[in-house]
């Protein structure tokens, strides 16, 4: 199943109508789903160790991609359920930044992304994958040969 990423054409933002503001956005949803994934809830997200990496409010680009570029890694060291849809959609937000230049994110991007990871659970599974349409073993990045 691929990542339907149309409800992004439903924001106005204009950081958000660019390629680079989408792969920030998206980078956030990616990472805020793997936090959860690291404890196991909402409520006890602050006590995620990816969380307490974040620079929420003055993110750099190069601390962004920092974060990108490890996500294979913590899938494979925190046996993350969903691995295939994670890198899946980590995989579209690196593109996505690449094509939209190296501008640094600014407040307009580290907003998208902070909104991104906040509310990752809902565009997760409400957006980008409809959670009725995903089969719970079929996820894995193991599975996919």
């Amino acid at each position: 199943m691929k990542p339907d990423l149309g409800f992004l054409d439903d924001f106005e933002d204009k950081y958000l109508k660019t390629k680079q503001g989408r792969g920030v956005f998206l980078a956030g949803v990616v990472l805020g789903c793997m936090a959860r994934q690291q404890v196991g809830n909402n409520e006890d997200i602050h006590n995620s160790p990816l969380f307490k990496q974040m620079h929420f409010g003055r993110m750099t680009m190069r601390d962004l991609k920092k974060q990108l570029a490890r996500v294979p890694e913590l899938i494979k060291a925190y046996n993350m359920k969903y691995s295939l849809y994670l890198q899946q959609l980590a995989n579209e937000a690196g593109v996505m930044i690449l094509e939209g230049g190296d501008e640094e994110p600014g407040v307009n991007g580290n907003f998208a992304f902070t909104v991104g990871f906040s509310n990752a659970n809902h565009f997760f599974w409400q957006k980008i994958y409809v959670k009725e349409d995903v089969q719970p073993d079929a996820g894995d990045l193991d599975d996919q040969e």
